[in-house]
């Protein structure tokens, strides 16, 4: 059986008007996170960017593999004797074992750049159920993407990411207060996760238009009414958001296998102003 994601992002091939999977309807949307909404703290006040966003994110692109010495690495244990030999009877090395502990990786690097306040200060954006939803799913789309790019054992490794994704996404509907008919609201934030991939690949397509991603970007993350173009109010964020996606997805192309497979890599660095390398 196919991943699930991929299965979307493969149905990118019979597509013919791609501006139908910018977004899932918006009643949707409402849908399955009013209940989450209805029991959230109230948003804080929306505030002025504390950042030039007209300067980020137009550095040259860069592997995000963290150095050897990073303190930030997680890597493999190394265990010895009669303890590995235990462990290897186990299946510990087994190479569904390794996925997983990768992918738990990944989606720890995932959540850390979506969970700290920066990415919402910088876009200035209100940390919502819905924001950081959709914020999961855009950091999401960068690490299937790249992993997609590994062929088979990537896509394989994808499955397992999904899974440990869409487990996080049920604790946190649940912790929002939503307690009845939790799977018909996972079954609305799952179309929303599969439109949501499938039209940020096709933004990329290269016969798409110039300002197709800004415009889903718009849609899909900061439009609250569903309306086609952001405001002028809104717009400058926009268009950082569509560098910073940019950059992500080249930063991502040129970061190696074994950093993604393992998880060791960072998401730019929101808190720092310069964006140039980083040693991290």
């Amino acid at each position: 059986m196919l991943p699930r994601w991929c299965r979307a992002v493969r149905s990118l091939n019979s597509i013919t008007q791609r501006n139908d999977f910018h977004a899932i309807s918006r009643q949707s949307y409402a849908m399955a996170t009013a209940a989450a909404a209805s029991v959230e703290p109230a948003p804080r006040p929306t505030k002025q960017p504390v950042v030039s966003l007209d300067k980020m994110f137009w550095s040259k692109p860069a592997s995000l593999a963290l150095a050897l010495d990073s303190p930030l690495r997680v890597d493999e244990p190394k265990y010895e004797g009669i303890k590995r030999f235990i462990l290897k009877l186990m299946l510990f090395y087994s190479k569904q074992s390794k996925s997983i502990r990768g992918a738990n990786v990944i989606y720890k690097r995932v959540v850390s750049q979506v969970d700290k306040p920066a990415i919402y200060d910088v876009f200035n954006l209100e940390k919502t159920f819905r924001m950081t939803f959709s914020l999961l799913v855009l950091h999401m789309w960068f690490c299937l993407r790249r992993l997609k790019e590994e062929g088979k054992e990537g896509v394989e490794l994808g499955q397992y990411l999904y899974e440990i994704y869409n487990h996080d996404v049920e604790m946190r509907v649940s912790k929002a207060g939503v307690n009845l008919l939790l799977s018909k609201w996972m079954k609305e934030l799952e179309k929303i996760f599969y439109g949501n991939i499938v039209a940020f690949d096709a933004a990329l397509l290269p016969e798409a238009k110039q300002d197709e991603l800004q415009n889903v970007i718009w849609r899909n993350i900061f439009s609250d009414d569903g309306s086609s173009k952001p405001d002028d109010a809104a717009l400058r964020a926009v268009q950082a958001m569509t560098r910073y996606v940019r950059r992500e997805v080249s930063c991502l192309s040129l970061t190696d296998k074994e950093a993604m497979f393992s998880g060791n890599f960072m998401f730019t660095p929101l808190e720092n102003t310069s964006f140039g390398p980083v040693r991290r």
